[in-house]
């Protein structure tokens, strides 16, 4: 009763800074300002662009560079409050063996050429980059560090807490709590993350005329490789149930689709 006491009085500052997501009406705990984490996205952008080569001509850079300012396009659209502020830009680095893509606060995105073996054709790639755009406008950078600082601050007090334990049942405690607070918390807020970036991504490509159904095939074919960790000990979720949401909200993706002129 006492630790969780102080876990509660360790961690009351922190709740003034929830705040409402845009697209799920979710409730999220950040506590930095959108500028801090456009400044820190800058910052990384320039860091990791120094390391990699990126390619500036040819028909793949100039087609994630379309798909790119198509999705950002939707993006202001449907979701105005954070994407209207975000100096957007869309690399393509040439790494082969790098199935990946990503978007940084403030709008600077990349996708690895290795992924376009693997995406195949421009809509299935349009739910890539729509996902990774979704992570930057929702804010998750700047929610993931503030959950790092409030484990933190929570695991602190725990030790103060613990402070006249034997060591050895202090140790043994504390460690209980770390690991419980990453299979616990950590872990299922990083995929809470990926599924609200899967939906609110499918939204904005099917909005930039790309066909959200190609979300289904994709995910089929990220999952055919296997060796992933079981679910409760991964931050992605399965394939399985990606497939499953994102068939969910498929029907109000396919009405922005067909708004945007795209065919049944």
């Amino acid at each position: 009763m006492r630790i969780a006491l102080t876990l509660c009085l360790a961690l009351l500052p922190l709740l003034a800074s929830c705040q409402t997501v845009d697209g799920t009406g979710r409730r999220q705990l950040n506590f930095y300002s959108i500028q801090s984490e456009m400044s820190m996205g800058a910052e990384a952008y320039e860091a990791m662009l120094a390391e990699e080569r990126v390619l500036t001509t040819g028909k793949d850079a100039k087609m994630v560079e379309r798909i790119g300012n198509r999705v950002a396009q939707a993006a202001i659209e449907l979701y105005p409050r954070y994407a209207t502020q975000f100096d957007w830009e869309f690399k393509l680095i040439d790494s082969p063996d790098m199935v990946n893509a990503w978007a940084l606060p403030g709008g600077k995105c990349a996708v690895y050429t290795g992924l376009l073996k693997v995406t195949g054709d421009e809509d299935s790639l349009a739910v890539v980059m729509g996902h990774e755009v979704a992570h930057a406008i929702l804010r998750h950078g700047g929610e993931r560090m503030s959950h790092s600082a409030a484990l933190g601050v929570a695991m602190a007090g725990a030790t103060i807490a613990l402070k006249d334990q034997p060591p050895e049942k202090r140790n043994s405690i504390l460690g209980a709590l770390g690991v419980g607070s990453t299979v616990g918390i950590m872990l299922p807020f990083s995929r809470d993350h990926e599924s609200e970036a899967d939906e609110v991504g499918l939204m904005m490509a099917a909005a930039a005329g790309y066909d959200p159904r190609k979300a289904v095939g994709l995910w089929e074919r990220m999952g055919a490789g296997g060796g992933a960790p079981p679910e409760w000990l991964s931050t992605h979720p399965s394939s399985e149930t990606r497939i499953r949401l994102l068939k969910e909200v498929m029907p109000q993706a396919m009405e922005l689709y067909i708004a945007a002129g795209g065919r049944r």
